[in-house]
């Protein structure tokens, strides 16, 4: 069995519905996982995008999902599951896709971490960096879905 994470609304490699992004409702899209190895204590939950003019570009930090938890559905909403982290809006919780216009097509990457630990020890509202160095040693397994994105 492969750990597998699905994301709701569009197929693995295909565009993200504009609902999910700034030029629509701005809202997350549900993500659900199966075959998580039997010895996770939690997840976090990273999408970020590569592509960004200036560098990753993070979208969506969240972790201490318990064990148990193989869902989160469309719309979340920070302090409903887990701790948020924020995000390179400015804000916790989810930030859709919203490319600079004429920029091409981008990349997001919803990336999901089995940990071997219930909790990171992170205050909510901590960023990417901080999120990076307490994963350090703690990933079991990892799961990736990717989906496209374009302003024109």
């Amino acid at each position: 069995m492969t750990f597998r994470l699905t994301v709701e609304g569009f197929r693995e490699g295909d565009t993200i519905p504009r609902r999910h992004t700034c030029e629509g409702e701005d809202i997350s899209p549900a993500v659900f996982w199966e075959d998580a190895p039997p010895t996770a204590k939690s997840f976090a939950l990273i999408m970020d995008d590569p592509d960004a003019p200036a560098g990753t570009w993070n979208h969506w930090l969240l972790w201490d999902i318990p064990a148990g938890v193989t869902r989160i559905e469309e719309g979340f909403q920070p302090g409903s599951l887990g701790v948020s982290g924020t995000n390179d809006f400015g804000k916790r919780g989810y930030g859709g896709p919203c490319p600079p216009r004429g920029h091409g097509r981008h990349h997001y990457y919803f990336r999901l971490y089995a940990l071997d630990v219930e909790s990171l020890g992170l205050r909510e509202g901590a960023r990417r960096a901080q999120l990076d160095a307490a994963l350090r040693g703690h990933i079991l397994d990892e799961a990736q879905y990717m989906g496209r994105y374009e302003r024109r």
